[in-house]
Order: structure tokens, then sequence, then C-alpha cells
């Protein structure tokens, strides 16, 4: 399925989600397959949902034209969503069928995770922002609002949590390293902290990155990797170059691939002072500048004229210098202070947990134990019914005397309280009535 830039607009199918590969041949460069549709992923909880719909929606000519001739304000304000009671009949029995299965979905994750609570699972469908809980049966012109508005808002959010992540997981590393030194004798410490230092020094000695979206970086991509004159770049035919589907605007993914021989300047996978998880930051902090210059409008699309007017500007020829992420630290010592108190609390509690499930598993033995004491009990006093009830067998002889001692149930107390019977007799009683039952 190809998304349309109205699509683009609201879901960012293709930007911004996914890593782009840091490879690419030069001149010879061969024509590449699309990636398989199942392989791409907004990363939003309701992802399946969002392009079933909009492949549906798709199938219908009339919205499909609507979609073509809408701008953006006509798609963030829900206008474009009253267009749905035109679309034909199978498309919206097919809607019906997707939001049902949604909401059966969501049903069965509340069911796992709540059921134990004895909560109401309709209510808490009402959580969900990207369908109407009230009809959980039809998808009605307010369900595509509701999809529309919600996934706007929340791959506007994704960049921010992207970058929130990525300081969590930078704070772990100066956590685990100083853990680390901890443990070592000063000597061994000394040592590995030189070694440390060399490795980050060795980092920081890298060819000068240009400024994303700049003459510099633009000039460059034009000449190592479409492998043409650097004196005949022309912005336009490098617009057209790298819209590689064709739809008229370059769209996230698209801009991060113009990065990937500056990035290269700096992170090789191969180093081991090269984070590759730092590179992808790096990735995301140089779309977010082009597209904070160039998105004029704001849609997280760059149109050939956003583009063209973006090459007019002072800064495209004569551009600050790039600091990349090793010139000034994304965290502060206070916020990692929080976050080694934070993995301390966590520490604790999972300690606690442990703790109990020890205590628990101990406890089980103990009744297991007490289990197997009873039944080997139970086996050893009870004895075959013929010695209670008459009969031959055993080769007793019915003059001898012997005492027998056997367990039967009490049918007038518990099930399971035991009585146990003496019988003293030469003779063995005929019938159970003739059992004489003493209590012990």
């Amino acid at each position: 399925m190809n998304f349309k830039p109205g699509w683009l607009l609201l879901l960012t199918i293709s930007a911004g989600v996914w890593s782009v590969p840091i490879e690419r041949n030069g001149g010879n460069q061969e024509p590449k397959e699309e990636a398989p549709e199942e392989n791409m992923d907004t990363g939003l909880y309701y992802d399946r949902y969002l392009r079933e719909v909009i492949e549906v929606l798709e199938t219908d000519p009339h919205f499909r034209e609507k979609l073509q001739t809408a701008n953006t304000e006509d798609i963030k304000n829900g206008r474009l969503s009253k267009e749905l009671d035109l679309v034909s009949h199978h498309v919206r029995t097919r809607l019906d069928e997707l939001k049902r299965q949604e909401v059966s979905r969501l049903r069965m994750l509340l069911k796992a995770k709540l059921d134990s609570l004895q909560m109401d699972h309709a209510s808490l469908l009402k959580q969900f922002e990207h369908l109407d809980p009230h009809n959980q049966n039809t998808f009605e012109a307010k369900d595509l609002e509701l999809l529309i508005s919600t996934a706007t808002k929340d791959l506007e959010n994704y960049d921010a949590e992207r970058h929130e992540e990525f300081k969590r997981y930078e704070m772990l590393k100066e956590h685990e390293r100083r853990e680390y030194l901890k443990g070592l004798d000063q000597e061994k410490r000394e040592k590995e902290e030189k070694r440390l230092q060399e490795l980050k020094d060795k980092h920081r000695q890298h060819p000068k990155v240009n400024v994303p979206g700049s003459v510099a970086q633009l000039r460059e991509v034009w000449e190592e990797t479409d492998g043409l004159d650097p004196q005949e770049f022309n912005p336009k035919t490098f617009f057209k170059l790298h819209d590689t589907n064709e739809d008229g605007v370059l769209d996230e993914q698209e801009l991060e691939a113009l990065f990937t021989k500056e990035l290269e300047k700096v992170y090789d996978p191969k180093n081991e002072e090269d984070d590759m998880m730092e590179m992808e930051e790096e990735r995301l902090r140089m779309r977010e500048h082009v597209m904070k210059n160039v998105d004029t409008n704001k849609d997280r699309l760059v149109s050939l004229e956003e583009f063209l007017k973006s090459t007019e500007k002072k800064e495209f020829n004569n551009p600050k210098e790039w600091e990349t992420l090793d010139t000034n630290p994304v965290y502060t010592e206070e916020e990692l202070q929080r976050f080694e108190a934070e993995l301390r609390d966590k520490e604790e509690e999972l300690k606690r947990r442990a703790e109990t499930l020890r205590q628990e598993q101990e406890l089980l033995k103990e009744r297991g134990k007490a289990l197997e004491a009873q039944r080997r009990e139970y086996q050893q006093v009870t004895v075959p019914t013929h010695l209670l009830f008459g009969g031959g067998g055993g080769g007793q002889q019915p003059g001898e005397r012997k005492q027998w001692y056997f367990s039967i149930i009490n049918k007038r107390t518990h099930p399971l309280y035991y009585t146990f019977i003496s019988l003293s007799s030469k003779y063995r009683p005929q019938s159970r009535n003739s059992v004489q039952k003493t209590y012990l």
C-alpha cells in the first residue's frame, strides 16, 4: 500500500519510525524493492487497526479523490471525516468489521490484565482515544475523526519520547561505568579511567560535520551518494532524486537518508568508542533541525516549494557549526542522581519481591512434605475390606485370635475424619452392624 501525502501528514507512516541503513552505493545504485509493508510500524499500539482502516478507505474512489485534494487543515479539523457518509456500502461494511475486531482485541487485553480486579471492561474501553467506545459495532465519521486526531497527537509526541528514552539510556551507561570502576582497586581503576578517556577522545576526533540541510551537506550527498558533479548542483533536481516514492514531498524517512554520509564521519559500528544508539539519536536531531527550518506549514513533510525557499535563506549558504552529541551532555548531574535513586528503589523492590517468593516457595515445600506424610500415614493404617467384612483369603484360620486395627470413614462427622475400629474376637463379623466401634 502506498500512502498519499494526506495520510503521511497524519500518520508519518514512513517517517521517523524506522532506522535508515547506513550504507548506500554511489552512482551504480540498483533500484531497490519496497520493503514489505508488514515490517513498517508507527510504534502506536493501534498501528494495525490504523493501517487497515487506511487501506480500506483508499479502495473507495470518492474518498481517495477527496483525500488527494484535501489540505492540511481539512484533515486536521475533521472535515475529511464527513466524507465517510459517501463511501460505498461494502467499504462501510468492512470498516464496521475492522472496528469490531479492534474492540474485541482491546477487550481481550483488558481481560488479561484486569479480570482479577473485577472491573467493568466496557467503562475501561473509554480510556482508548482512537475509537468511539459508546458505539462498539459500527465505524462512523466520529471514529475516523478520533483516529486521525489521536494518531496525529501520538506521533507528534513520538520524538519527545525517543529523546527521553535516549537520555535514560545514557544515564544507565554512566551509572554502570561508575559502578564498574568502584569495584576495582585504585591501580586498576586509574588504568581503566585512562583507557575510557582515550576512547572518548578518539571518538571526538572526526571530520567536520556539515549542518544538516545546508548547501555543503547537500552538495556532499550530490557528489558522493548520487555520483554527480558538485559544481552542477541543482536543488530542484536534488529534490526529485531523493523523493524516492515520487509522491511530491520529502517525508521524514527520506530526509534521514540524506544524513547518512554525515553520520558515517562520526560513527563506525566496528569501533569500540562509537555507540550506534547515539548515532540514531544524532540522526533524529538532524531531521528535527531540517524540519524546523524548512517545514513551514508544520505538516511533517517537505514540499518542493518549501525546499526551494529554504535554499534562498542565508543559513543555507552560511550556517553555524553543527554541534554533535559529544559536545554537550544530554543530562545533568542532578538528573543522573535522581535516576540512580530510582534504580536503587527498583532494586530494593525486586529484592522484597524475591524474598516474598522465596518464603512462599518454602511454605509450599513444607505443605508438600506434610501432605506426603499424611498420605503415607493413611496408606499404613488402611487394610483390605475383606478383613473387615469377612470372606476368605489372607491365610487366616477361623480359630486364630488376632488384633486388627483399621480405619473407615465416619459419615456422621466430616468426610475426612477417620475413626479407628478395634476388633478382638475369634470369629469374624458377618455384617457391618456387628462391628464394635471404638473412637480414639
